[in-house]
């Protein structure tokens, strides 16, 4: 009996010990939708330059704004104020876009890209 008490013991501690290890290990759900919206703010900006490119300026215009919704999801303390630049550029850019000047809005989709996948590259080095 003193035997099986002692083997019982060990297989509760062992298993408590499992449980708080990998909720400790475990990736903050907070990071997933950070990452998550990144993700989602490049595929836009590349499918707006997809749509630009194919002549569908009212396509180009909504992947835009989705693009830029998906980017204030994006919260990274050290590249806030890049977030914000940028995400003005895109806003810009659809204007641009609406407007019928496609090439400052290219031009504008492709500053927008370029900062966001800085922007990324900052968070990944961090994460």
């Amino acid at each position: 009996m003193q035997v099986l008490k002692k083997v019982l013991v060990t297989l509760v501690m062992a298993a408590s010990i499992a449980v708080v290890s990998s909720s400790a290990f475990a990736e903050p759900k907070g990071e997933a939708a950070v990452k998550e919206a990144i993700e989602n703010t490049l595929a836009g900006i590349k499918a707006a330059q997809t749509a630009v490119k194919g002549g569908d300026l009212s396509g180009a215009s909504q992947d835009i704004l989705k693009a830029a919704q998906a980017s204030k999801e994006f919260r990274f303390e050290i590249t806030e104020r890049q977030r914000q630049k940028a995400t003005d550029v895109l806003k810009a850019a659809r204007k641009s876009i609406e407007a019928g000047d496609i090439a400052a809005g290219e031009a504008g989709l492709d500053s927008a890209l370029k900062s966001f996948t800085e922007m990324k590259a900052k968070y990944d080095l961090t994460h």
